[in-house]
């Protein structure tokens, strides 16, 4: 397998020493609503293939239940899932940041649920299918120190083009019913007739996620294309990010775990009794709340994400 994955350079667009404060995005997907009947997302895992993570952030370090390197940095070993780009740890903090004991720092949408790291991208940005394909084998196959499962795979990455081995490690992860989300890609050129595909988004299996700015607006970088499910906030996003900071950060990469934490709060609410089902119950929750954007389908989906 010789496709790569590449992270595009994200420019930080903002950084903070120090935080207090719920993200604003949250309210715009109304994940606050839901908390309480939630739990929080007590309960559920989040496997983030990504970077790796800074596990030593205050705003994480108590929600990492565990992780897996499988890129060459640090001589490959599996135990060291550090995140030398900060990617990884903005999207994981998007997820499941929770406060610290003197209230400081950023909660994520389902502060309450765990986080499985699994490190597919090295420091230079650069992955492989082959690395996501044994990324996503190894959420399938995984158990907690207490018998925890994976229940939602974000996925802020992608390739090009089809691979015929990562398609059917997505197929076999949904039979497990376990929820893939991934980020549409920062391709577009703001024209919702000309489409951009990223793998595994565009896959029918997976749950793909678009930006919009803070007033609605498809964001102009955000891939387009007809298999494009939802959209969520992605521009000017703050969270937890390398050396125990906060910044802000642009792209499908930050809308998509809104979705997944979002997710990871919403299987707290549903008949979870047969589990090759929980895709498709997640799904039509999502389908039936959405708000409806004045927008092709292209461009916003089913529209953009509420939970309630």
């Amino acid at each position: 397998m010789k496709e790569k994955l590449i992270l595009r350079p994200t420019q930080i667009i903002s950084v903070f020493e120090a935080l207090s404060t719920i993200p604003k995005n949250l309210d715009i997907i109304k994940a606050k609503e839901i908390w309480e009947k939630s739990d929080h997302g007590k309960g559920n895992t989040v496997a983030i293939i990504d970077t790796g993570v800074e596990k030593e952030h205050p705003n994480l370090v108590s929600n990492i239940i565990g992780g897996y390197n499988f890129t060459d940095d640090d001589g490959g070993n599996p135990e060291i899932f550090r995140d030398y780009r900060g990617h990884g740890t903005h999207v994981a903090g998007i997820v499941a940041a929770c406060e610290c004991e003197n209230n400081e720092g950023i909660v994520g949408v389902a502060p309450k649920s765990k986080l499985l790291i699994l490190k597919a991208i090295d420091r230079n940005g650069v992955g492989s299918y082959e690395n996501l394909v044994n990324a996503l084998l190894y959420a399938i196959n995984w158990s907690g120190p207490n018998g925890e499962k994976v229940n939602v795979i974000n996925m802020s990455l992608g390739g090009p083009t089809h691979n015929e081995d990562l398609y059917k490690a997505i197929k076999q992860a949904r039979e497990k019913g376990i929820v893939l989300v991934s980020a549409a890609g920062n391709h577009g050129d703001g024209n919702y007739q000309s489409f951009e595909r990223s793998y595994p988004g565009y896959y029918k299996e997976v749950i793909q996620i678009g930006s919009v700015t803070k007033t609605l607006k498809p964001s102009v970088f955000s891939n387009t294309n007809v298999n494009l499910d939802f959209v969520a906030p992605g521009e000017n996003v703050i969270s937890t990010h390398l050396n125990n900071k906060f910044v802000e950060l642009t792209g499908t990469s930050m809308a998509a775990p809104y979705v997944a934490g979002g997710v990871a709060l919403v299987l707290n609410l549903i008949d979870r009794s047969q589990p090759a089902m929980v895709p498709y119950l997640i799904y039509q929750y999502l389908v039936e709340r959405v708000k409806k954007l004045d927008y092709p389908i292209s461009q916003v989906g089913n529209g953009l994400i509420q939970l309630t």
